[in-house]
């Protein structure tokens, strides 16, 4: 046989691939390292603060907790309190300027009342009524709180009202929308004393409004006259009309002068699209105290997205720099990525449809991700199907949620969501919302099921 048989060789020398080594995963070696060795990096004492975690987390639930008929919302940042709400629901009509929105049934008028409430004493300071008005509550889409600048959305009406909390007070600083200095209105009635008797029929553009069509016109007057084409120009008179038709749909407070203002149609603004982030948008940065517009970017501008990727922190105004987010944590980069990739790749997908997506997160509401360690990326490995910083409803798992540790891929512990061993009808949609404690080992999961609603606390139990 000219057929040769294999031999089989035996490796007897070293094997040459090393195992893996794990840092150590005892509580007591992890403090004996911090107390013999400490710090080895100057500036890196929270993120060594925050590997105790991993050995520190809930491992008990307790299943359909009693509470009174509320949502529960939110901790305190210092983790002391927690926020629930409790809303009734009205509607009636009206208008008060020409930028005002039509009422539809989806998008009904309301009345609001915002308390300021001392959480430390329980003692009611302040309050604020917006009648006949229209401010989306949800997620915190219409209000947005930076340090002591309150900025309320009223969509209905077009207008942002700022107000700073000073000694448990409501103070107004500005109002923005019509009028966006406060001797406007005072120069205007002046001049034309029966202009503001009735706003509707208004036939100016208001200032706000009239800043953004300057800023556009002098983008595309600069980009013409440099390039020696008026294509630019021409294309600004051909969609002015859609320019001015654009109403504030969301806001967010960047810093304590400047404000990003998300610009869409009418119908977008009403609720009357079933994909809203597939409509053609604008992303305004407005500086409100010298009342001029920075910066004008549409839903699918890379040179947004690419500040957005790097720069998520400053919009997410984060109460510590050591959340996890894409610009400050590779393994939510490589999740950004991945996302980003999928819609790329999928059918009718695209770089610009995957830029809307991305650019569809801003303007970010307030409070709406969570400090918790037990979600940092660097820290725990989790399904973010499930599971995800933005405090938001998801699906609800069949199985329970597994945090493995980063270091050593050990699983640490597990979260159940909802009744074990309880059978829920196949169409019944479940959803799940979590509000995890900004430093302890707690956890609140709300279930619910169709118009059934089951909290469970996850806690430290030894």
């Amino acid at each position: 046989m000219a057929e040769e048989k294999r031999k089989i060789e035996f490796v007897d020398g070293p094997c040459r691939i090393k195992p893996r080594k794990f840092p150590a995963q005892n509580i007591v070696l992890r403090l004996r390292r911090r107390e013999t060795i400490g710090c080895q990096y100057p500036g890196t004492q929270v993120l060594v603060a925050r590997q105790f975690y991993q050995n520190v987390f809930p491992n008990f639930t307790v299943v359909n907790v009693e509470k009174p008929p509320c949502f529960l919302r939110k901790f305190s940042p210092d983790g002391r309190f927690l926020v629930a709400f409790s809303a009734d629901q009205t509607s009636i009509e009206i208008y008060t300027n020409n930028e005002a929105l039509t009422p539809n049934p989806r998008s009904p008028l309301e009345d609001y009342t915002l308390h300021l409430i001392d959480l430390k004493s329980g003692k009611f300071c302040d309050y604020r009524r917006f009648l006949v008005d229209k401010i989306y509550l949800s997620h915190n889409q219409g209000l947005y709180l930076y340090k002591d600048i309150l900025a309320v959305l009223s969509v209905q009406h077009q207008t942002i009202h700022i107000f700073q909390i000073l000694d448990g007070m409501f103070i107004e600083v500005r109002t923005i929308g019509r009028f966006c200095l406060e001797d406007e209105s005072y120069l205007l009635a002046s001049a034309y004393p029966n202009i503001n008797r009735r706003p509707y029929k208004d036939t100016m553009i208001n200032t706000l409004k009239h800043k953004l069509l300057i800023h556009l016109y002098k983008r595309a007057a600069y980009i013409s006259s440099t390039s020696k084409d008026p294509y630019e120009l021409r294309r600004f008179y051909q969609y002015f009309d859609q320019f001015d038709a654009l109403r504030m749909w969301k806001m967010q407070l960047l810093d304590t002068n400047h404000i990003l203002v998300r610009y869409a149609s009418e119908e977008v603004a009403t609720l009357q699209t079933t994909d809203p982030n597939a409509h053609p948008a604008l992303l305004v940065v407005y500086n409100m105290v010298s009342a001029k517009v920075i910066a004008a970017y549409d839903n699918a501008s890379l040179h947004m997205q690419t500040q957005f990727e790097n720069f998520t922190d400053f919009f997410r105004n984060s109460d510590t720099p050591y959340m996890c987010s894409p610009s400050n944590n590779i393994y939510a980069r490589l999740t950004q990525q991945r996302y980003k990739q999928t819609i790329v790749s999928a059918r009718y997908g695209g770089l610009t449809e995957a830029t809307k997506r991305l650019l569809s997160q801003l303007p970010i509401c307030a409070q709406s991700y969570s400090s918790s360690p037990y979600l940092d990326l660097s820290l725990f490995c989790y399904d973010d199907k499930w599971v995800s910083m933005m405090e938001r409803p998801k699906a609800c798992a069949e199985h329970p949620i597994r945090f493995y540790a980063r270091d050593s891929g050990l699983l640490k512990f597990r979260l159940h969501a909802g009744m074990l061993g309880r059978t829920t009808p196949v169409v019944a949609r479940r959803l799940v919302a979590f509000t995890f404690h900004p430093t302890d080992p707690f956890a609140i999961s709300v279930q619910r099921t169709n118009a059934e609603y089951i909290v469970s606390f996850h806690v430290r139990h030894d």
